[in-house]
């Protein structure tokens, strides 16, 4: 009899061993699947990435699986439960890629109210690419369902002998505390492991080790090469700005303190101008408008911006030229934060929005400042309020006052969005009631936004490119073309007025590379001399109905356009304006992409980090102390 019970417990004991085997390869195996399946929505993992970094990845997959095995007791569900949440989070990096040009990164969760504002109005179709990889994610689902392994229960784990505790305590209650501490080591030793390999991964030998790509400004990179997982997780190191190397308040303060106002900043007005501070200032950032001509040359039926063009030939007191930018495709808040406050997003996380993670308080910007000189400030925007926060952030800069889409209601629309030249009429009602205050107005247009694929009723594409066929890129152009003859409008409206008036216009980014591509097609034998940086650029122009300095072919970026507006107006700057505006004559373009010195070389950001450190420091104090 117990030669037989020995047989049995050693034959339960030889078949829960072959269990245990065969779900730890199941582990494995479905781990691994999930994987590769997951960065296969985006690009094919096993030529983008060194070996090396692919097992990199399958680990931490590994380690969520055995962390959700210890939450869920069953190995099916929690294989399920890890494809499940991939295929879902795989399928919205694709979405998010194709609409902006770049992965989903730690910080866009702060972005999540504003992309569901705008969800409604892109083109969710599928590449054959994503569909295979949604039904290779089914069918691993439906594989994982059969893993019918589970943990024992906790009384087979601790032992099925009673041992009193006390004078007649159940047995159980000794076995509590062990369940207790059982089950949080399940749970809390595969959290400890993700969190020292997070760690391992964020050091700088690690990466050097593992040859991991690093480049926060290339995003889209970044998660080719280092696997989405990995670069994910190496960008969480960066969702909080850094304290700049030899930074002390104080020293700051005491600088801003001793630098006297420059009362005369005029550098560039002419004649009767200077005598007279406090023009006017209207200006536009508009949505997506860029001239992609950029990226090379590429024929069109019609100029889909005459206006502009014609400008830039030497018009009287304009001033045009090529602003670079730190977005591509979206983050439209980072190009107006750059321009409102001085700041420049390469001191700051890559894709990090500063109106919804470092703003939340006063903000000193061009807005406060032109109020505390007696200007009105009206901020604008034909969309919803809530969009990047603005409801809330627009106040903080010294805004006195902010239309959003309500004040727009029945107004023109082009596609499913207000127009510029809806705007620009609400603008000229505003400035003809203004009273005798000089008004700053501040409007971000929403005519241009993304999704171009779509048919209206109330929008025909005039603008076609020859040679390629694409109508993502024919809309997008006779946007523009509707956008430049809305702005031909604006500046004849105020070339008649007699108030000293200003009008500063720029595109906030270019589309996404999805809506550009077809030139790069056209230019099959010249794609190759087409860099990164050409993706940021846009065009920019000061207009005045007042006597300033005709210059073209200007270099900026938004972080000095301000700047260059306070100068052309004759009025004083603020203290740290002026000192950025000295760091300005050395590096006239500094954005989140590159770094442009006054010969015109071009650097990245972190090539740069001593001769930048300064402008960080004030940076750093201006948004957080």
């Amino acid at each position: 009899m117990e030669l037989t019970h020995r047989h049995q417990r050693t034959t339960t004991i030889r078949q829960g061993a072959f269990a245990g085997i065969r779900s730890a390869l199941a582990l494995c195996f479905f781990s691994v699947a999930t994987f590769y399946l997951f960065d296969s929505y985006t690009h094919n993992p096993f030529t983008s990435m060194n070996f090396k970094t692919q097992v990199l990845n399958m680990v931490f997959y590994l380690l969520l699986a055995v962390l959700l095995v210890g939450i869920f007791r069953r190995l099916n569900v929690a294989l399920m439960v890890e494809s499940g949440l991939f295929m879902v989070i795989g399928l919205a990096n694709y979405y998010v890629l194709d609409f902006r040009s770049a992965p989903i990164m730690p910080w866009d969760i702060y972005s999540l109210q504003t992309a569901a504002s705008v969800a409604g109005d892109f083109d969710y179709s599928l590449s054959k690419r994503a569909a295979i990889v949604l039904v290779g994610f089914l069918l691993l689902m439906v594989l994982e369902s059969r893993c019918k392994w589970k943990l024992p229960k906790w009384k087979a784990l601790l032992g099925a002998k009673r041992v009193a505790v006390g004078q007649g305590a159940p047995a159980e209650q000794a076995r509590i505390p062990g369940k207790i501490f059982l089950r949080a080591a399940l749970v809390l030793l595969p959290i400890l492991l993700i969190w020292g390999y997070g760690g391992m991964i964020q050091s700088d030998s690690f990466v050097a080790s593992f040859g991991l790509y690093d480049k926060l400004f290339t995003p889209t990179a970044m998660c080719r090469r280092s696997g989405n997982a990995v670069a994910f997780i190496m960008e969480l190191e960066y969702l909080h700005a850094e304290k700049p190397q030899g930074y002390h308040a104080k020293q700051i303060e005491e600088y801003f303190s001793s630098r006297q106002p420059a009362v005369e900043s005029s550098a560039g007005v002419t004649g009767e101008s200077q005598a007279k501070k406090q023009p006017n200032l209207i200006v536009i950032m508009n949505e997506a408008f860029s001239d992609l001509a950029a990226l090379g040359e590429f024929e069109t039926n019609m100029d889909y911006m005459p206006y502009l063009h014609s400008l830039q030939q030497g018009a009287e007191n304009t001033i045009t030229g090529t602003m670079h930018v730190s977005v591509l495709g979206g983050n439209t808040a980072n190009t107006e934060f750059e321009f409102l406050t001085g700041n420049t997003m390469a001191f700051l996380p890559n894709g990090s929005v500063p109106y919804q993670q470092y703003i939340n308080d006063e903000t000193p910007s061009l807005a406060s400042h032109l109020k505390e000189m007696g200007y009105q400030t009206v901020a604008m925007h034909p969309y919803y309020a809530s969009g990047w926060e603005r409801d809330e952030v627009y106040p903080w800069l010294g805004f006195d006052q902010f239309l959003s889409n309500t004040a727009f209601a029945g107004k023109e629309k082009i596609r499913q969005y207000y127009s510029d030249r809806a705007c620009y009429e609400r603008i000229q009602k505003i400035f003809s009631n203004k009273g005798d205050s000089p008004l700053f107005l501040f409007n971000v247009t929403m005519q241009n936004h993304s999704g171009y694929t779509t048919d209206f009723e109330n929008f025909t594409p005039e603008v076609e490119m020859e040679g390629q066929s694409s109508k993502s890129l024919n809309t997008y152009l006779s946007l523009v073309k509707e956008s430049d003859e809305a702005l031909r409008g604006l500046i004849e409206y105020f070339s008649e007025v007699e108030e000293d008036t200003m009008v500063v216009f720029f595109g906030d980014h270019q589309p996404t590379k999805s809506v550009s591509s077809p030139i790069l097609r056209a230019n099959a034998g010249a794609a190759e001399s087409v860099e990164e940086g050409d993706y940021y650029q846009v065009p920019y122009l000061i207009w005045a109905n007042f006597d300033i300095e005709e210059k073209t072919g200007e270099e900026t970026s938004p972080n000095y356009l301000g700047i260059e507006v306070l100068r052309q107006c004759g009025m004083q700057l603020p203290a740290y304006w002026e000192a950025v505006a000295e760091i300005r004559e050395e590096y006239p373009v500094i954005s989140a992409i590159q770094v442009k010195d006054a010969e015109g070389n071009s650097y990245e950001v972190k090539e740069l980090k001593e001769e930048l450190n300064f402008y960080q420091q004030m940076q750093y104090y201006m948004l957080f102390e």
